[in-house]
């Protein structure tokens, strides 16, 4: 018998602030960022070749399902925590876990991963002054991709890297609204670089950069010819998750049924245009074989003489818009933990609201902790995979839950509804497996791994301190 979902009670806890605008600059501010600024040059170099541009096209096209079911949900379900909170409201509460736990590996992974890349281009911007950071402070002092081949550096961590984190952190626990005013100004600067480069970039393609356009295989799947486009798919697909930051925002929101599905879709399509013409002029203006480095755009444009003068303002815009995009990632990922303590899966510690900036302070602390080891210790290819396979699990699981309350609840309210939902939710399922199929097995590898201490955890707490939702299916 079909059920319907109750309405969420308002808790009183956090603060409805957000319209319309400052959700899709959210959603921009996550997006466009680390896709641009620092794993376009990777995928190219180590994958795609040119071709990551089809690359992009793909992975926009599969974020386009997902982002559809994603609407429906948010509009019905206008709470925090994404899609830990529609799997709990829709599948029960170990699935909700899997997809909560596999959450917190995405965003602070993610966060983590632009938080490097940030640290590369504020390296560079300051050396182009005369200035350097010491070696054994710029740089992760682990390195390798392989599961079991991991090798040390000899530097100790990544300084710039920790750094901006940590004042992230501080503006995240200010408030949400300050959080969010910053990040409209950055999303203006970063957008501003973005549009130069592009248009200045597009005059100086060399056509020569864009033969062969798909570089032939090397003999290994997933280097070069389509089956790397495949593997670069995958790989940069999580440069798009700033839509699933935009869900989780659904609390604060001051309409979120309304202004959800704008923040949603209205970032997604205009950063999916950016990207695909932004890695066209980059791998235009500079070879392929030239972009596995922190800052891939900085270097491209200081490979010709008549784009050279780009350079600064490139390394302005990246370190602006990297810190937007660190800001984002880290704000989805403490709403999560708010909404899993909320529900009793973690200790209640991680929901307690601050009594003057009405933040959940204590799990941003947390958060930035770990997010900072992370980047201080890790390099840029182990994080950027991992979060690739976290953020493609996620939205299988919203693309199902999606079909699941079609049947459950037919009738209840939905101010957003996902056209031909029939269509649109299998195949962004099938998208989101095809690209998880081409990573890497050492992902897949640490995602086991990862998944393993999250069952521990699961069965010695979650299971005893887990309570009843306040919003659930009746049947």
């Amino acid at each position: 018998m079909a059920g319907n979902i109750e309405s969420p009670v308002e808790d009183g806890g956090l603060r409805r602030a957000l319209g319309p605008l400052h959700l899709t600059t959210l959603g921009i501010g996550a997006i466009i960022g680390a896709g641009i600024f620092v794993l376009t040059g990777h995928a190219a170099a180590g994958y795609a070749g040119p071709g990551v541009v089809v690359s992009f096209a793909i992975a926009g096209l599969g974020c386009l399902f997902a982002g559809l079911c994603y609407s429906e949900y948010a509009s019905m379900i206008p709470v925090a925590g994404s899609a830990y909170t529609y799997t709990y409201a829709t599948l029960g509460r170990f699935l909700a876990w899997i997809i909560g736990w596999n959450l917190v590996l995405e965003y602070l992974a993610c966060s983590s991963t632009v938080a490097v890349g940030w640290s590369g281009y504020f390296g560079n911007f300051l050396a182009s002054y005369g200035l350097h950071i010491p070696i054994a402070f710029a740089s992760a002092p682990i390195a390798g991709n392989a599961f079991g081949a991991i090798t040390l550096t000899g530097t100790y961590f990544n300084l710039p890297a920790v750094v901006i984190v940590g004042l992230v952190s501080v503006f995240l626990i200010l408030g949400v609204k300050t959080s969010a005013n910053f990040n409209n100004v950055m999303v203006a600067i970063k957008l501003a670089i973005v549009l130069a480069v592009i248009v200045v970039g597009f005059v100086y393609i060399v056509p020569a950069n864009h033969t062969p356009f798909i570089p032939p295989n090397t003999g290994e799947l997933g280097h070069f010819g389509w089956t790397g486009i495949f593997r670069a798919t995958g790989v940069i697909f999580f440069a798009y998750i700033g839509f699933d930051a935009v869900s989780v925002a659904a609390q604060e929101a001051k309409n979120p049924q309304r202004d959800i599905p704008i923040g949603i879709l209205g970032s997604l399509v205009i950063c999916t245009a950016l990207y695909m013409l932004m890695s066209w002029v980059v791998t235009g203006i500079a070879p392929y074989q030239s972009l596995n480095v922190a800052h891939p755009v900085s270097q491209a444009v200081e490979a010709l003489p008549e784009t050279r003068w780009l350079a600064p303002f490139v390394n302005v815009g990246a370190i602006v818009g990297l810190a937007s995009v660190i800001l984002v990632l880290l704000l989805a990922q403490s709403r999560v933990f708010y909404a899993m303590s909320r529900d009793g899966m973690i200790p209640p510690t991680f929901s307690q609201i601050h009594p003057r900036f009405a933040t959940p302070w204590k799990g941003n602390i947390l958060i930035g902790i770990f997010c900072a080891l992370m980047a201080g210790l890790l390099p840029l290819d182990i994080l950027g995979e991992l979060v690739s396979i976290g953020t493609l699990a996620a939205f299988c699981i919203v693309c199902a839950g999606v079909m699941v309350l079609r049947v459950r609840a037919p009738h209840h309210p939905r101010p957003f509804r996902t056209p031909l939902v029939w269509i649109t939710a299998p195949l962004g399922m099938a998208m989101c497996l095809f690209m998880m199929v081409f990573l890497p097995l050492d992902t897949w590898l640490r995602l086991a791994a990862w998944t393993a201490i999250g069952l521990v955890i699961y069965g010695l707490y979650s299971v005893k301190h887990s309570k009843p939702r306040q919003m659930i299916i009746k049947y």
